[in-house]
């Protein structure tokens, strides 16, 4: 099987870079300055550790140049099943990234609001704007980023199963396990939160096919002509 080497490389670290980026962020750097359910030691702790919440940011940011570097990728890899559907979906993930932009901007402000609660003896009128900042920033960065993520990668995981550049088996994994994910986005949104083990079986995901594109590698991708959902193309 003929690989396109280049796009094998490209394509295999973009989705290296967005595991790695979004793992550090939500695991590592987030869970060090926040504390679930009392937002005034969440404000000390980031009034205390400033270079850390900052280091936070900068890891974010990472993170939305990796999501518009593997949007672009899968765009480039997957326009020729269908180049409708392929745009489509890298705007939704463009739009992801403008969220977790803004979500930052609420971080940042969350992180003034802190330093002053500390600095004027913790008042309430503070508190209270410390909590508006994180709510902020956890629905625009959380809720929305990943209802764009959500509807980007069902459209991208799809023509990768119809492209057959993967192994079904792992084509589908993404499609399948992205519905989940989905739904815990509709119902956070409405005030239900499901817990985080629902989510549990795409987070390895991105990882899984990152090693498999850049060890394996992926074959060119004939253009589509009259697209049929119905229709697999195998390369040849």
């Amino acid at each position: 099987m003929k690989t396109a080497t280049k796009t094998t490389r490209l394509l295999g670290l973009a989705f290296l870079l967005q595991f790695i980026t979004s793992l550090s962020s939500g695991v590592f750097f987030k869970s060090a300055w926040f504390v679930p359910e009392d937002m005034s030691a969440t404000m000390l702790k980031m009034a205390a550790n400033p270079g850390l919440v900052r280091a936070n940011i900068l890891v974010d940011m990472l993170t939305a140049l990796g999501v518009t570097f593997l949007g672009v990728m899968l765009y480039l890899t997957l326009r020729k099943q269908n180049e409708k559907i392929a745009l489509t979906a890298l705007g939704f993930y463009i739009l992801e990234v403008a969220l977790l932009a803004v979500s930052r901007m609420e971080t940042f402000a969350l992180l003034r609001f802190s330093q002053a609660y500390v600095a004027t003896g913790q008042p309430a009128e503070l508190l209270l704007l410390g909590q508006v900042a994180y709510e902020a920033m956890d629905f625009a960065g959380n809720t929305l980023h990943m209802l764009a993520f959500c509807l980007g990668a069902i459209m991208f995981y799809f023509l990768l199963d119809r492209a057959r550049i993967v192994p079904r088996w792992m084509s589908l994994w993404g499609l399948v396990t992205v519905f989940p994910l989905l739904v815990g986005t509709l119902s956070q949104m409405f005030g239900y939160t499901i817990p985080f083990l629902f989510y549990l079986p795409y987070v390895p995901f991105e990882l899984v096919l990152g090693v498999w594109i850049l060890v394996k590698g992926i074959p060119e991708i004939p253009a589509v002509q009259g697209f049929n959902v119905m229709t697999p193309v195998v390369p040849s």
